[in-house]
């Protein structure tokens, strides 16, 4: 490529940059749209996923099933005899990852795991029931791994839920990841509100 040509392509890139960038049409706004996507679902979800070594490397909470509605020890004095039957005392919970549980639509990073670096108040993040979605849950159990939402009253097996989820035996091949230690805050409601509707009514706004 001699230098003309060189300039050529220089200058259709500035021209295309500051049409997008500085175009107040609608035209250019759509197409700067588009680009914004393209570059988040082609460049940087498949960079992010390589380095988490996760399919899922960010993933927002879709519903209340890990809320805490009220402060921790009131939240353990009405939630101890599950997790009390079943080895894990007040202290134990407290030392858990994300002890105070979390809201919908607050956003996490994701890292990959398995069952050699899973441990019991670890939150991951698996697929399950007849949709296979995303559930987002705190291992409670090992051998095998089991999981509970921290606002539930019971676990999920394939009979007792509409979706058939099955969070008492999880294997490997349905474990996306474990949760960061660390979320945002409800930012995941710019994409929620557009579900919304769509939700059963008592599915539906904010967490309480």
């Amino acid at each position: 490529m001699d230098k003309s040509q060189k300039s050529n392509s220089s200058n259709i890139l500035k021209k295309t940059w500051n049409y997008l960038w500085n175009g107040d049409s609608i035209l250019s706004w759509v197409l700067f749209i588009v680009l914004v996507f393209l570059v988040i679902k082609f460049v940087f979800f498949p960079t992010l996923s390589l380095v988490t070594g996760t399919k899922l490397p960010i993933v927002i909470v879709e519903s209340c099933s890990m809320y805490h509605e009220s402060d921790f020890n009131a939240w353990w004095d009405d939630n101890k005899d599950w997790y009390e039957s079943r080895g894990i005392n007040k202290t134990d919970f407290e030392d858990f990852p994300l002890s105070k549980g979390f809201a919908k639509g607050d956003i996490f990073f994701v890292t990959g795991a398995n069952k050699n670096n899973i441990k019991v108040g670890d939150t991951i993040i698996f697929t399950s029931g007849i949709s296979g979605r995303p559930i987002i849950h705190r291992v409670v159990n090992l051998d095998p791994i089991g999981t509970k939402g921290d606002h539930n009253s019971l676990q999920f097996t394939s009979t007792n839920n509409i979706e058939k989820l099955n969070e008492v035996d999880i294997k490997q091949n349905q474990i996306i990841g474990k949760a960061a230690s660390f979320k945002i805050p409800l930012l995941g409601w710019i994409k929620l509100i557009f579900y919304e509707p769509f939700r059963s009514e008592n599915e539906r706004g904010f967490c309480k």
